[in-house]
């Protein structure tokens, strides 16, 4: 990879970085705030019951640019591998998993309204219990989310630890799911309140923001040309 090639991949990380933050902020939008609740859903809070509608509004609308800036970073990435096959492998997976991303926000941002209009106009006997039938009849849709989402970040894993990327093999843990592991660890460490709450919510985002910034410190040390293999 030469040094004009590593110049636009540090570009596209850096709309990566955006990208998280306008994930993340909507992910914060959307449950920061008291952690109380009552039903089996823990996410169903007194404080999602209290978050105005804009805040769900433009937790919905930043995800929009975020995914743009995530499909910058996402398959400009493809530049690190080795081999035009490959390459396109990962193009491929990275292209299906980008949909699931908006398609989760939505689910959950529409669930999060409807509880919080329904508590707040008349029908709180009723939110609940709405809200949780909701979840419970579209719950699908995260299994199958998850299964489109996580396979790019396996196979760049796999390609890393065999040594099929212009990165070193260690660099394989510099992975989104391995952050996330660890970020969640940390989670259980926190006491409860609307920090960590909110920060549970964003750990994917957090967890690319961490990645996004490992191979943009990664680029920074390095300096001339790499010979392609």
């Amino acid at each position: 990879m030469d040094l004009k090639v590593k110049r636009k991949t540090a570009l596209a990380l850096l709309c990566g970085v955006l990208g998280c933050l306008c994930f993340g902020a909507g992910d914060w939008l959307m449950l920061y705030g008291d952690t109380a609740h009552k039903g089996s859903i823990f996410w169903l809070t007194e404080g999602a019951a209290a978050i105005p509608a804009w805040r769900n509004n433009l937790a919905m609308a930043l995800s929009f640019p975020g995914i743009l800036l995530y499909g910058i970073a996402l398959l400009a990435l493809g530049n690190f591998l080795r081999g035009e096959q490959r390459k396109r492998i990962y193009w491929h997976l990275t292209t299906f998993s980008l949909t699931p991303w908006l398609a989760l926000h939505l689910f959950y941002i529409m669930i999060l309204f409807g509880f919080e209009w329904m508590t707040g106009n008349g029908y709180e006997a009723a939110a609940l219990s709405v809200s949780e039938a909701l979840f419970g009849h579209l719950a699908w849709i995260v299994p199958v989310s998850e299964v489109l989402m996580l396979p790019p970040y396996f196979y760049w894993a796999y390609l890393l630890i065999r040594g099929k990327s212009h990165f070193p093999r260690w660099m394989a843990l510099s992975n989104p799911l391995v952050f996330y592991g660890i970020l969640k660890a940390v989670t259980l460490l926190m006491p409860d309140g609307a920090f960590r709450l909110a920060f549970t919510n964003g750990l994917m985002s957090e967890s690319m923001a961490l990645w996004f910034g490992s191979m943009l410190l990664w680029l920074g040390r390095r300096k001339g040309k790499e010979k392609p293999s």
